[in-house]
């Protein structure tokens, strides 16, 4: 006996002999989390950029993940993921965002880093977004850095935390305000870089994201 045909109900198998309509289909997303991890960071970093008064063009923002894989490829080249960028205030004041690899931090990738930087006088700021560990001789080599670096775990950078409907409102710190932060709890503003990176085990931030 011939069996009927459903209409309205092609679609693709599953492994377990099911049918995956064309409703779930189009949210199957082909594309690797790799390039879907970093396209959704750096996104996230060009958000926090422009909130902080640096030149972003809206285009960036906007980059749909298509677009960002048809540029970028699956495996996007860390390199050409670098964010420079100025102040709109002070195009003087420049800033540099690099993304780090898989691999633990260690103080070698630090020092190839600082070698990497040119013009180094012109640099205000570095932000490293991280993937992995970064050991503690490679954040006294950050230390050393002669411009404020702060570290970012890229698991953080996913979603913009600020667009959270609960989530209050972040403005920068005045420098006075600042300065009751740090002395109520007794460290020093070069010592920032360590609460970026381990905020989760402190209930404070020296700076806020914005």
């Amino acid at each position: 006996m011939e069996m009927e045909e459903q209409d309205g109900f092609e679609g693709e198998e599953e492994g377990n002999g099911g049918i995956l309509g064309p409703c779930l289909t189009s949210y199957v997303d082909p594309g690797t989390s790799e390039s879907h991890r970093y396209y959704l960071a750096r996104r996230t970093v060009l958000e926090m950029l422009r909130d902080r008064g640096y030149v972003v063009p809206n285009s960036e923002v906007e980059l749909s993940l298509q677009d960002f894989r048809d540029l970028h490829g699956q495996n996007p080249d860390l390199e050409r993921l670098r964010i420079s960028t100025t102040l709109r205030s002070d195009p003087l004041k420049r800033i540099l965002v690099i993304f780090c690899g898989p691999s633990v931090v260690k103080v070698h990738v630090i020092r190839s880093i600082a070698y990497q930087i040119v013009n180094k006088d012109t640099l205000g700021g570095l932000i490293l977004i991280v993937q992995n560990h970064i050991t503690a001789q490679a954040l006294k080599a950050v230390d050393l850095f002669p411009f404020k670096a702060e570290i970012f775990q890229i698991t953080d950078m996913l979603i913009n935390i600020t667009k959270h409907v609960l989530k209050p409102k972040h403005r920068i710190l005045t420098d006075r305000e600042k300065q009751r932060l740090l002395e109520k709890y007794n460290i020093e503003e070069k010592q920032e870089v360590w609460y970026h990176y381990l905020r989760k085990q402190y209930a404070i931030l020296i700076c806020s994201l914005y």
